[in-house]
């Protein structure tokens, strides 16, 4: 069946912000007498407040808890929110999908307040058929729910949907809810982490997903989730086309030319210069 419905995160996704999330959460932490290593921090991004604070603080009390993601979402909103920018062509992306005639969801783990306020900012108003927050559930990612409540809204089933997403949580949120991701490398996760996760398809950016939309899974043959796994229905995503520069990530490195004989001969003759 065709896809009737896109799920879009929003931080890491379609705007710029998980950097300041970190420094805001880097922030709570300390002030709370907890300081924590941003790449710490930067490893648990995608997730809401209630998950990401027992990643890291496993034997906290409640009370500790509630406070410090309290502070991270103070400090995020009284010294960032109005510094984040929408990534290249995120809004481009979004109102192309809804003049597909796919239903537009925006399910994030941040709070309705923030949501809104990135709608405004990306110029969506009458765009969005929906939106799933925190406010919506008890859980955040990678618990299913956001999705989940999304799907409700929209009337739309999981094997009628696609997830795009920055993260790990993204994807693992969209396959225990029944739903295929597509990965974006704008977050903090790379292709492999998201290939791992279980995204079918990676893209650099959604400006790149944008330029390949009709060969990519939006524009392509239907996709079914299980659950655990995802795959393609039909024929896999099309290798690149020359002159393309923004297709889907390679996973294969290009190995570096050999050495001539000459520089051979220079690198036994000058050994401490080798990097190992």
């Amino acid at each position: 069946m065709p896809i009737r419905a896109v799920l879009f995160d929003i931080d890491g996704t379609l705007v710029d912000s998980n950097e300041q999330h970190v420094n805001a959460w880097a922030f709570a932490f300390r002030d709370e007498g907890h300081p924590q290593e941003r790449d710490d921090i930067r490893a648990q991004i995608g997730k809401g407040g209630d998950l990401l604070v027992p990643a890291l603080l496993p034997t906290a009390s409640e009370d500790v808890r509630q406070r410090i993601a309290d502070a991270q979402g103070a400090h995020f909103k009284t010294i960032y929110l109005d510094q984040i920018r929408p990534f290249a062509d995120a809004a481009a992306l979004v109102r192309h999908v809804h003049h597909s005639g796919r239903k537009v969801v925006l399910a994030s783990s941040a709070k309705q307040e923030e949501l809104d306020h990135y709608i405004e900012l990306l110029e969506l108003d009458g765009i969005i058929d929906a939106t799933s927050s925190i406010d919506d559930v008890e859980t955040s990612k990678p618990e299913p729910d956001i999705f989940a409540v999304a799907l409700e809204k929209v009337s739309v089933a999981a094997d009628d949907a696609i997830v795009i997403g920055d993260t790990i949580y993204d994807v693992a949120a969209a396959l225990r809810a029944g739903i295929v991701t597509i990965g974006v490398t704008s977050g903090p996760f790379d292709e492999r982490q998201l290939r791992d996760a279980g995204a079918i398809a990676v893209y650099r950016d959604v400006a790149a997903l944008l330029a390949h939309f009709d060969r990519s899974p939006l524009g392509g043959p239907p996709v079914v989730a299980d659950g655990h796994e995802a795959a393609l229905r039909a024929d896999d995503l099309a290798e690149p086309r020359p002159g393309d520069d923004a297709e889907i990530m390679s996973e294969t490195p290009i190995p570096p030319p050999p050495l001539s004989e000459e520089e051979e001969l220079s690198a036994e003759a000058a050994p401490e210069l080798r990097v190992p």
